[in-house]
């Protein structure tokens, strides 16, 4: 059988067209990803995941959200409940550090109870962008702390509780978006920070978790590192940053190639990225042109990029026996006692 492709791809709709099947079937994608747009209810988002693996062939074809909690969070009530933004629980932590590290995990916990009953295996959690003062508020609360050493403990207490759930984590946004002045949505934000500044702040979380199975890129001007790309299209961020000193020897992803702070179309921006080092193309919007482009440069996986693939989807366990509604009155629980 073919390999799957280096990308991940998104759906327009609630449910897959017949176009988009026949595009799966031959593009054969190694996993998609969900967005608010694609959910209706409890039945149709089974249905819709279901399908998707199915256009592939692949029972184990990884299904990704972003569930954060706060302003970041795809399923609403009453496919899941809203729930608390990161700093929130930061400031749990603040307040008594075993507390927030246990709602941490909780959170995490419950978003793995969330996402499994519809089939989704992965979510783009956790955040592990550290802020500096006066960065855009695009991070802003969806950050734990400004403290690198509180990001840390916090980001892996909250990947543990998603794979105790049976969810793999993707760390984002490498290597740190903390002190970017600028959406990158809408527009590249530029990082004027030295060199030794990055590694004394932004570095840290991800250095912390470089063991986590999953990351995604930041789509950011270093200037001490390249100053003429992003790092995502950077060959320089990405291998003398991140797989060097950072040490990430995981599956590296792209933030969505869709963004505005990427130049180019889709088919550029695509083999950019690829050129670069990152092992997946992620394309988020379900758009087919630019699907289509996507696909036209992204190749099979192979080499360390199919070895990391296929070790990501091993560290997929049985979820643990935790009881949801005892998991849910000891959440509730971390927030009454800092009220």
């Amino acid at each position: 059988m073919n390999e799957s492709k280096a990308m991940i791809l998104g759906a327009a709709g609630t449910r897959l067209t017949a176009d988009e099947i026949a595009f799966y079937r031959d593009e054969r994608p190694w996993g998609f990803i969900l967005f608010a747009r694609n959910v209706a209810e409890p039945a149709q988002l089974c249905d819709l995941v279901a399908s998707m693996r199915d256009s592939v062939g692949r029972a184990d074809a990884p299904v990704f959200i972003d569930q954060e909690g706060g302003r970041v969070q795809r399923l609403r009530p009453p496919m899941a409940p809203d729930y608390p933004n990161a700093a929130e629980l930061g400031a749990i932590y603040a307040r008594d550090r075993e507390a927030g590290l246990r709602a941490a995990w909780l959170m995490s916990r419950l978003h793995a109870m969330d996402l499994a009953r519809y089939g989704i295996t992965a979510d783009c959690l956790p955040v592990l962008d550290a802020p500096v003062a006066g960065a855009h508020d695009v991070i802003g609360n969806r950050a734990y702390a400004k403290d690198p050493e509180v990001v840390i403990e916090l980001g892996r207490a909250a990947s543990d509780g998603l794979m105790a759930g049976g969810v793999l984590p993707v760390m984002k946004h490498m290597p740190g978006h903390g002190r970017a002045f600028a959406d990158s949505h809408k527009a590249l934000p530029e990082v004027s920070a030295t060199l030794d500044e990055l590694r004394a702040h932004d570095f840290v979380p991800f250095k912390a978790l470089r063991d986590l199975p999953m990351a995604m890129t930041a789509h950011i001007v270093y200037r001490a590192i390249d100053p003429d790309r992003p790092a995502t299209t950077s060959p320089t961020v990405i291998g003398k940053i991140i797989r060097g000193e950072i040490g990430f020897d995981g599956l590296l992803m792209s933030d969505d190639v869709s963004m505005h702070a990427l130049s180019g179309d889709f088919a550029s921006r695509a083999e950019a990225i690829l050129a670069a080092g990152c092992d997946l193309v992620l394309h988020c919007h379900g758009i087919m042109p630019e699907m289509q482009a996507v696909a036209e440069k992204a190749p099979e996986l192979s080499g360390k990029s199919l070895e990391r693939a296929r070790r990501a989807l091993s560290l997929l366990a049985p979820r643990d026996d935790m009881e949801e509604t005892v998991a849910r009155a000891e959440f509730a629980r971390c927030f009454e006692a800092v009220a």
